[in-house]
C-alpha cells in the first residue's frame, strides 16, 4: 500500500544551477551536498523511494529536506541562497557564555607568545591559555578543555 503522495518540488532554473553547483563543489560540506542531491532528484520528479535507493538515505531524512526547501522556496535566492536553506536550524539551548569579544580577545591571545606573558613555555598549552584568560579577566572561569576547544574552532 503506498504511502502519502511526497511533497512536490518544482525548482527554477537558478535554483537547479545553485544546488547543481553544491553538489558540485569540492568545498562543500557532504551533509549539504547530500542535501542538494535529494531537492535535485525531487525536482526531477524522484519519488521518496527512488531516491532512498539512489542515495542510501531514509524516508525521513528525504521527507525533511523536500518539506524543508518546499517551506523555504518562497523566499528569493537573494534573501537565502541555496546552501542557507540547507542547513541546520538553530537548535535550542542555553545562549553562549561568551561573547563575540571575548572570543576574540582570546584568539588575539593566542597568536602572542607565551613569553610576552611571562610564562616559562615556548607554545602555549590548553591549561596555560586557560589560567591566562582568567588572569586577563578576560572571562571569570573557563576550563582548559573550553579553551582548548574555543581555539580548535577558531582554527588555532
Amino acid at each position: 500500500m503506498p504511502g502519502p503522495k511526497a511533497v512536490e518540488i518544482k525548482l527554477s532554473s537558478k535554483e537547479k544551477q545553485e544546488l547543481e553547483k553544491l553538489v558540485n563543489g569540492h568545498k562543500t560540506e557532504q551533509q549539504i551536498a547530500k542535501r542538494a542531491q535529494i531537492v535535485l532528484r525531487a525536482g526531477q520528479g524522484h519519488s521518496n523511494n527512488q531516491i532512498k535507493r539512489e542515495l542510501g538515505l531514509t524516508a525521513d531524512t528525504i521527507r525533511l529536506w523536500r518539506g524543508r526547501w518546499q517551506m523555504l522556496q518562497p523566499v528569493p535566492l537573494k534573501e537565502m541562497s541555496a546552501q542557507e536553506r540547507l542547513e541546520d536550524l538553530a537548535r535550542p539551548g542555553a545562549p553562549a557564555r561568551i561573547t563575540a569579544d571575548q572570543r576574540c580577545r582570546i584568539e588575539a591571545l593566542a597568536c602572542e607568545k607565551p613569553e610576552q606573558s611571562e610564562r616559562p613555555i615556548s607554545q602555549w598549552t590548553n591549561r596555560e591559555i586557560a589560567d591566562e584568560i582568567v588572569k586577563r579577566k578576560i572571562v571569570s572561569t573557563i576550563s582548559a578543555r573550553h579553551a582548548g576547544r574555543l581555539l580548535k574552532r577558531s582554527g588555532h
